[in-house]
């Protein structure tokens, strides 16, 4: 085993190991008759005391000649170390070219990439795993905008490299990136205090509240000289709390002059950690060290002098006051940044270390002691091969003390997961790292991170809310993101949707329209359904316009039944008493066609309304212009010789009719069979959704608008010639004004149908159909309905011939 015994700290991790021998040792169930020895080397942090301690592992004992044994005591089966990364890469260097199991219990990050031969096995989890589990707790916690501060070493590189993608898919950038120097047991501080200072600086002025620090297991030493600068520097920026994130490899330590330093600072601070479980018995253990009364333990005396700060009797020391060890102090009395009590994790790996190695003898032992007798395994056991041990450590799985299983992955990583911890400080600087998580890679995708947050206490900056750490505000549905120009993607500015769309979810990048049955509400932050509408019945506009067809519709009936039952009156013989009929029940049609436009539409209906509009309207108009032709062929009838005689009569009034509509007709007919309408959605108003008929083609329906035109126009000019044509009962000024009446409804038909949308635009045709058919009816038949019902006495043939004369 090797490791650094400067550290007060490092000491649990000696009587881990020891504590794990014994227990081996002491097991009549693992490994009978066989015990386990060991040795513990301190490489110092130094590649130099590193490869000497490997050497002598592998020499002859108390002979150092490298690559020579000639002894079959002490034989070496496997290396237990190190605790940072770069002892174990010099450790490997050397135990990998006699394939010696090497048992890592620090992390050992790119040990995959530097050594040749894979001799090793990590009793922690893969490293990817940390990687993941940091970026599930950014994530869980919604911090974007992060620090992150690593060692100056290629592994906080690694990490970051490792890392910076994952971050930047997942929506999380770095406000700042930077390292800080490692300062060694002999460093002197004043050659990076410049370096410290700057680092410090970027930290505290940064407006991220979360930052990452990465380091290794005695990264804390730099941590707390970093924290500790508002101490000693004036001009220099105030301690702000931050939410620190350590790496799981990271652990408590403090040189000696750092242990009255406050360590307030860290309060609040997360980490994943290495799983820890209490064992028993190795509290009892640890009460029972006495450096008066333990011969076999060299790091004791260190130890006990610098975590108590007393000397021993024999001890050379310069300070003749300091206060003499006496072994009755105890190790429980100890503050937690001096000593730790309760199990560490890299402590924890150290045991479970030793008991994997133990189990893989045990079971190698068994297979040798079924394949021989037991005097040939003894002897051939004392000079077992290293190199052997690896297949049976690749399979070791068991259950420690602590009821904790420990096995290996296919890559050699402890088949586990990390804790999620939580550092609370208190005022008298003693700690306690809370679980309140855990990282377990074994859960589905998306759910391997579990976090109680109701059980973190966070720095007292944050009044124990969670903290934020975000460049830029959350953007409120109803707003998109707008990056700002220079400025890493996690900084922008929110900006309202545009009209017409919305964004549902905060921190949208941008806004999207609602479907076509959907529209926007005020907000802009949801979709409203479309509420379905057509002109119907039940609403006022719809049923206004039905009762005013269907009362114009009865006053035709009414003008229809009057002319009937005056039929033998002058006044209703004098204009083609036909002609008259034809016109009514036209009018009478127009007036009912209006319904069609009344209602849900379904395919009958889209089929009949424009057609039947067009046929009505072009029959009424052709009687209109029939009765027009025939006042003017009466009047050229009835001079002398004539030959215009033979054209009046009903042959001429029925041709007129006939020849016009069948054009209209015609024109319907194409319309129908090539360019059939159908029912149809308009999805394009704001708020509604309007159920419509779909003319399919609005060339034919301005075809059959147009021809209507013709034959108006064609009626009025005939009518306004004939206006002054002397004959008592001359309708042709009725017909001109009518017409006119007519013509000026359908002008103003053109633009206002073509301004409006949906329902408004059937409103405004049918509009136009009781309004045009209206005037045809009052201008028309008005003046002779005055006459009949109310002037019956005018209505005489002889009257008005005096009346002429």
């Amino acid at each position: 085993m090797s490791l650094c015994s400067a550290l007060t700290q490092n000491y649990q991790q000696i009587l881990a190991f020891v504590f794990a021998v014994k227990e081996v040792n002491e097991n009549p169930h693992i490994l009978p008759n066989v015990t386990l020895g060991f040795h513990i080397y301190d490489s110092y942090s130094k590649a130099k005391w590193t490869y000497e301690a490997m050497l002598q592992l592998t020499s002859t004992k108390n002979r150092f000649i490298p690559n020579y044994k000639c002894d079959t005591q002490g034989n070496l089966i496997t290396v237990t170390g190190g605790l940072r990364s770069e002892t174990s890469y010099h450790t490997a260097n050397v135990v990998s070219l006699y394939k010696i199991p090497q048992l890592l219990y620090g992390f050992a990050v790119g040990m995959n990439d530097k050594t040749q031969v894979h001799s090793f096995y990590r009793m922690f989890p893969n490293e990817a795993l940390q990687y993941r589990g940091i970026l599930q707790l950014l994530l869980h916690f919604k911090w974007t905008w992060i620090g992150f501060v690593a060692d100056n070493s290629e592994n906080g590189e690694r990490f970051l490299l490792r890392v910076l993608p994952d971050f930047s898919q997942n929506g999380i950038c770095l406000a700042f990136t930077g390292t800080y120097p490692n300062i060694g047991f002999d460093d002197n501080i004043g050659d990076t205090w410049e370096w410290m200072v700057k680092m410090y600086n970027e930290v505290m002025n940064s407006t991220a509240n979360a930052v990452i620090f990465y380091g290794e297991a005695d990264s804390m030493i730099n941590f707390r000289w970093l924290l500790h600068l508002p101490d000693i520097e004036d001009e220099i920026a105030r301690l702000q709390g931050k939410v620190w994130i350590l790496t799981a490899q990271m652990d408590f330590m403090s040189l000696h002059y750092q242990f009255l330093w406050d360590v307030q600072v860290i309060h609040g601070a997360i980490s994943l950690a290495i799983h820890s479980s209490e064992l028993p018995g190795f509290q009892e253990f640890l009460r029972s060290r006495n450096p008066l009364g333990i011969k076999e333990d060299g790091f004791i005396r260190d130890f006990w002098a610098q975590a108590f700060g007393c000397v021993f009797p024999n001890s050379a020391s310069d300070e003749v006051e300091e206060t003499t060890c006496t072994g009755e102090e105890r190790l429980e009395h100890l503050p937690g940044n001096v000593f730790e009590t309760s199990m560490t994790g890299h402590s924890y790996n150290i045991y479970n270390a030793v008991h994997a190695v133990a189990h893989a003898l045990h079971a190698m032992y068994s297979f040798k002691m079924k394949s021989s007798s037991k005097m040939a395994g003894k002897r051939k056991l004392q000079n077992e091969q290293p190199w052997k041990l690896h297949r049976f450590l690749r399979g070791v799985s068991f259950n420690n003390s602590a009821g904790d299983k420990v096995s290996f992955d296919h890559n050699g990583d402890l088949d586990a997961g990390f804790d999620v911890v939580n550092w609370v400080i208190f005022p008298n600087q003693s700690f306690v790292r809370m679980e309140v998580g855990e990282m377990d890679p074994q859960a589905p995708p998306g759910h391997a991170l579990s976090v109680n947050e109701a059980a973190i206490v966070w720095h007292s900056k944050f009044n124990q809310v969670q903290p934020l750490s975000v460049c830029s505000d959350k953007c409120h549905p109803g707003c998109s993101k707008k990056m700002k120009e220079g400025e890493p993607f996690c900084c922008y500015d929110c900006i309202p949707c545009p009209e017409g769309k919305i964004s549902e979810q905060e921190d949208m990048t941008d806004c999207y329209k609602c479907s076509d049955d959907q529209y926007p509400n005020k907000d802009q932050n949801v979709c409203i359904p479309k509420s379905v509408t057509f002109l119907s019945y039940e609403e006022p506009l719809g049923m206004s316009l039905a009762v005013v067809a269907l009362s114009f519709g009865v006053i035709t009936v009414l003008v229809l039944g009057t002319f009937v039952r005056h039929h033998h009156t002058p006044i209703v013989r004098a204009n083609n008493r036909s002609l008259t009929y034809t016109l009514l029940l036209s009018l009478l049609l127009c007036f009912l066609s209006a319904l069609l436009f009344i209602g849900s539409p379904d395919k009958t209906t889209c089929l009949l309304r424009q057609t039947a509009f067009g046929l009505i309207f072009s029959l009424a108009l052709s009687s209109v212009l029939a009765k027009t032709l025939t006042v003017v062929l009466a009047f050229m009838a009835t001079k002398p010789g004539s030959r215009m005689r033979r054209w009046v009569g009903k042959s001429l009034s029925i041709s007129v009719i006939l020849s016009c509509s069948s054009v209209q007709a015609g024109i319907c007919i194409i319309w129908l069979v090539n360019f059939t309408p159908f029912p149809d959605i308009d999805r394009h108003s704001m708020t509604e959704v309007v159920l419509e008929c779909n003319d399919a083609s609005p060339a034919m329906f301005y075809c059959v608008l147009g021809y209507m035109s013709f034959l108006a126009i064609a009626s009025l000019s005939v009518a306004f010639f004939a206006r002054k044509l002397p004959d008592t009962f001359n309708e042709a000024k009725f017909i001109t004004f009518s017409m006119l009446v007519f013509c000026s409804v359908w002008l103003s038909f053109v633009p206002s149908y073509l301004s409006t949308k949906g329902k408004s635009m059937v409103a405004v045709e049918i509009f136009s159909i009781l309004t045009s058919s209206a005037g045809l009816l009052g201008c028309i038949f008005s003046p002779k309905c005055f006459i009949i019902v109310l002037r019956p006495k005018m209505n005489n043939r002889e009257l008005f011939k005096l009346r002429n004369c």
